[in-house]
């Protein structure tokens, strides 16, 4: 599986494009697709579904003109649905822009494919209370949205969010992983499970 990043939107919100023969995902289009499907047809790829970490505004500026120009499925868990009817998930908070109303199928916890590789939907609440990872075990990846960030976590302020319920989620569903595996984030760089056992101020022997 071949990963490609496209930060997008207001934000910079990371999209992640990942491809297996000839068949392709995106996880979070937070802005404008036009770099994205312009990769799509350069490497002649199908998009098959659009992974939907949570539904913050900032993750979800892309998705309508993404599903319109692909026909792909969007994906995303059922607990955040309540955020599109306010300002988080519409969007029209602190003077960013309404986000394009969209389509979606819920999903559940558990295993799934995409593009024929196998996918651990773990459910990771805490930054909302339907936040989504998507862990492919071949790959050794897994694509979080915002609960867990490079030396960081996401916020807890916004509706539904909880920061003792992050910790628990990151701690029992992320950090139970292979420490090899790569952690894809929102926003920032990567970094690894491993990693983030050891150094992330929130977890590790530094935390006050």
């Amino acid at each position: 599986m071949q990963v490609k990043t496209f930060p997008l939107g207001p934000l910079e919100t990371n999209c992640y494009v990942l491809s297996h023969e000839g068949k392709a995902v995106a996880v979070d289009p937070g802005g404008e697709p036009t770099a994205v499907i312009d990769f799509l047809k350069e490497e002649d790829l199908t998009l098959t579904h659009i992974l939907v970490t949570h539904f913050h505004f900032d993750h979800l500026y892309g998705i309508k003109a993404l599903q319109e120009a692909t026909g792909a499925t969007v994906i995303s868990g059922s607990e955040d649905v309540f955020l599109l009817d306010s300002e988080v998930g519409q969007g029209g908070m602190w003077g960013f822009p309404k986000v394009p109303p969209f389509s979606f199928t819920s999903i559940n916890e558990g295993d799934h494919k995409f593009m024929e590789l196998e996918c651990k939907v773990l459910a990771t609440p805490g930054h909302s209370p339907g936040s989504l990872s998507f862990y492919f075990p071949a790959a050794k990846a897994v694509f979080v949205g915002d609960v867990l960030f490079y030396r960081a976590v996401g916020r807890t302020d916004l509706p539904g969010g909880d920061f003792d319920v992050l910790k628990k989620a990151v701690t029992e569903k992320i950090f139970t992983l292979p420490p090899e595996t790569v952690v894809y984030s929102g926003h920032g760089p990567q970094s690894s499970v491993n990693d983030e056992q050891i150094n992330n101020p929130y977890f590790s022997d530094f935390q006050r």
